[in-house]
């Protein structure tokens, strides 16, 4: 067994990581301009404002007018950064995002800030749990959901020189910071962090970090994990989910996402067409959030390491 160690190097939250990408992608582009739905300072983008106060844009709570606007920049030569809660992002402007953005494929970047179950005490209105679904729905729109504040910030910086429409989703709470600090971000490529024979996690966002903490406790009961970590929702890494469940012929995904649309229903249908393997999910079971503090969130909701374990020995049984 090949196992690797990753340590918690401090506790950030990914949305600033966004917000220090995109400062540095506006000093290596200066078509890259900003807009925020009145919560520049949630989303991190006050940095941006401040260091490029002409090419930020303040439109108010007016979500749907902003992406009207982002669109418009884009047929200007500009390279858009939309931001807001991920709820109100997604789900209250999809058609306006449908229609003038993925439609007509504008090169708009949609940061959708507090997303998940973890956003904690602001509660199940504010909770989005379905935005990875409804967007990868969309013909041509790209999803990207980085695992630590390193990752956003990378992420930020590629989604900043890709051509086309790019839906970042990022949490509000304080996470571990465990991935190398300006490690390359590819689009579509899926990242290998622990080579394992017995089983796979597929994992993306906050629950990279759960993933391999069930390997390391899989390690000391004799089972080994493979984790690969599937930053790119859309478009998948079809090549290495395959590979992966080839060899291990048993499959765990883990994802702080509705059970429905979202990382694992991705990967069963790839699993389904190319290679058939017993699959277990964790995920949120059909249901909405609630409040509470982001670790009661995660821990009530099933969303931990321990939950993953768990599911690995169901689905080994099934092997």
């Amino acid at each position: 067994m090949i196992m690797t160690h990753y340590e918690k190097q401090s506790m950030k939250e990914l949305r600033a990581g966004m917000g220090e990408g995109l400062v540095e992608a506006g000093r290596r582009n200066e078509n890259v301009v900003a807009l925020s739905a009145d919560v520049k300072g949630s989303v991190k983008m006050d940095g941006f404002a401040k260091e490029f106060p002409d090419r930020f844009i303040q439109c108010g709570i007016a979500e749907a007018n902003m992406v009207g606007i982002a669109a418009g920049l884009s047929l200007c030569g500009k390279v858009p950064f939309l931001g807001g809660f991920a709820e109100f992002v997604t789900g209250r402007v999809y058609d306006q995002i449908r229609q003038v953005v993925a439609y007509s494929n504008k090169n708009v970047k949609i940061c959708g800030s507090h997303a998940g179950i973890s956003l904690g005490e602001d509660g199940a209105t504010h909770q989005t749990m379905e935005d990875i679904a409804l967007m990868k729905a969309l013909p041509g729109m790209t999803v990207l959901v980085p695992a630590d504040f390193n990752q956003a910030k990378a992420a930020t910086l590629a989604a900043a020189e890709y051509e086309g429409p790019v839906y970042l989703r990022l949490g509000r709470s304080k996470m571990p910071c465990f991935l190398p600090e300006g490690e390359k971000f590819e689009i579509g490529k899926a990242q290998m962090l622990n080579e394992g024979k017995d089983v796979t996690l597929f994992a993306c966002g906050h629950l990279v970090w759960e993933a391999l903490q069930a390997a390391e406790q899989l390690e000391k009961e004799g089972v080994s994990a493979e984790v690969i970590n599937i930053h790119t929702i859309k478009p998948l890494d079809v090549e290495a989910i395959v590979a992966s469940a080839r060899k291990t012929r048993a499959v765990v995904t883990c994802e702080e996402h509705l059970f429905n649309g979202g990382l694992g229903d991705s990967i069963a249908q790839t699993l389904a067409l190319h290679c058939p393997t017993p699959m277990e999910y964790v995920a949120v079971d059909d249901k909405f959030g609630e409040s509470g503090t982001p670790d009661e969130m995660l821990t009530n909701y099933h969303l931990r390491a321990a939950d993953i374990v768990e599911k690995v020995h169901a689905v080994l049984k099934r092997k």
